[in-house]
Order: C-alpha cells, then structure tokens, then sequence
C-alpha cells in the first residue's frame, strides 16, 4: 500500500478524534397536568356518524318486494277474467289459482299476503263461502237474453247505456252474444274519450216525422250556445221557455220573537169623571 495513503489516513484518525460529538437525543413527550379544579372539556362528536350505513340496495329490495306482490295479484285477477270470459265460473282455491298461472314458488309471507288481504279486498274478486275465489264482474249477466234484459231495465229507468268495456269484461263470449243482438241495440261513442257505449233500441219510440221539420231541427246548430243564450233566443221570437212551471218553494215563516218585557200595570186613577157629583160632608152639619 503506498505509504503517503496511510500517512494521510492516519493524521484524519487524529483530527476526528480530536472533535468532540453530539448526539441527538429523542424528545420525550411531555406529560399533561392534570389540574382538579378546571373541568375538562368533552371531545366533540365527529359528523361523520360511526352507525351502520344504510345501503341503497335495500330500498331496491323493498320496492322490489312490492312489485312482485303486485304482479302475483295482477297475473291472479288477469287469469280469472279470462276464465270468467271464456265461460269457466266455478271457484277455485288459492293453490289452483298459483298452480294454474305457475306460481307455485312464491313465499310463504307472499302466501299469507293473499290470503289476507290482497285477494279478499281487491274489487275484482269475490269470495265464496268455502274460502274459494271467483271473477266479480261489473254486471251479473251470463247470455244475450239477460244482457237485452239489463238494457231494456237502463232504458227504461233512465239510466242510459252501458258501456262496451264493461259488456265485453261481463258476458262470457260477448263478441257472439253482441252480434246477435245488432238490430236490438245502438252503439254511440262518447265525445270526451270516444269510448262506445250500448243502448236499448226501442222500436216502439220510432215514428215518422216530416222532412220539413226534420230539416229545420238540423238547421239549427246549438251547440255553442248555453241554456241561457236558447232562452234569450226564444224571448226574442216571441217564445216563451219554460219558466216557473216547476214547484214553488214557499218562504217559511218567521216566527215573532216572544216580548219577554213585562207588561207595565196601568195606576188606577181618580174617579174624574164624578168630580161634579160628589159632595163633602162635614161633621158640623
């Protein structure tokens, strides 16, 4: 090893330690005084809550749980209308009616949710006295006879028609029943929602009318006018309309309020009338 390396080794051995070294020491923490009469502060509670978070999951499943209830009770009340409407009306229980529209595999909660509620308070269905469930239609009518029936009974009370939906969800096979009776009944659609609604075609209200007269009915066109406009119309013709033919309402009578005031008692008063007749008597006399 070359000699001048160990030399200058050897003076920085000398050099270093003749400085002194200072160690860094770790800074140990300093304790709390803990002082009896300042009261201590309470830490205050974070914002963010340590509770369980609720996940979103479960709303899903609880909308989700009534949404299948209600598609078991629709797949339900759409099955038995269409037994109903193909002419099959015996009941039948809760296990046939889920064995027929494949919904056996329901829950027993699902079950019971059925039974008690849904099915006993749903407006389309009717309960038997054995527990069984049929189709509780608008109208109890089973043929054409008592579909004509019904009709000539509206029309007669004057009640209307009936409309074709109800006919159609009521009468089993209603489209045959419907074409039979063509030259018996009279469809109208309704102007707000152009639904059809079936009258009774009462032939015996049917007679001849002039053609002059049924021109100049045509020609008149109310239907922008009100009751009132046609009654001013009619005054300005020379027509009176029908006014105060109906039942006059008296106006009651009003009763006098008692006078709870006493009567005053007149005073008696003197005899002024013998003032001439009346004489004096003195005890001298």
């Amino acid at each position: 090893m070359d000699p001048a390396l160990l030399r200058e080794h050897e003076a920085f051995k000398k050099r270093a330690a003749s400085q002194p070294s200072f160690e860094k020491r770790k800074r140990e923490p300093e304790k709390e005084i803990v002082r009896d009469d300042i009261p201590k502060k309470k830490p205050k509670p974070s914002s963010v809550s340590s509770g369980p978070k609720l996940d979103i999951n479960t709303y899903k499943t609880m909308s989700g749980s009534s949404q299948v209830r209600f598609g078991i009770l629709t797949k339900i009340v759409q099955h038995m209308k269409a037994r109903h409407q193909d002419g099959e009306d015996h009941p039948l229980t809760l296990d046939e009616l889920l064995d027929e529209t494949n919904q056996l595999d329901i829950g027993t909660r699902n079950k019971q949710w059925l039974l008690m509620e849904s099915l006993p308070q749903n407006p389309k269905i009717d309960v038997t006295a054995d527990g069984k469930y049929c189709f509780k239609a608008q109208y109890r009518i089973k043929d054409k006879k008592s579909l004509l029936r019904l009709l000539k009974q509206h029309d007669l009370k004057g009640l209307g028609g009936i409309l074709l939906e109800d006919i159609q969800e009521s009468l089993p096979h209603s489209e045959k029943h419907l074409k039979n009776l063509q030259n018996e009944i009279l469809y109208i659609s309704r102007a707000q929602d152009k639904k059809k609604i079936v009258f009774y075609n009462d032939k015996t209200a049917q007679f001849p009318i002039d053609e002059e007269f049924q021109k100049l009915w045509r020609a008149v066109a109310v239907d922008a006018m009100d009751d009132a406009k046609i009654d001013e119309y009619l005054e300005k013709q020379g027509i009176r309309s029908m006014q105060d033919h109906g039942p006059k309402k008296t106006a009651p009578l009003k009763r006098k309020k008692p006078n709870n005031k006493r009567k005053q008692l007149k005073k008696p008063r003197d005899n002024e009338h013998l003032a001439d007749v009346l004489e004096t008597y003195d005890d001298n006399k």
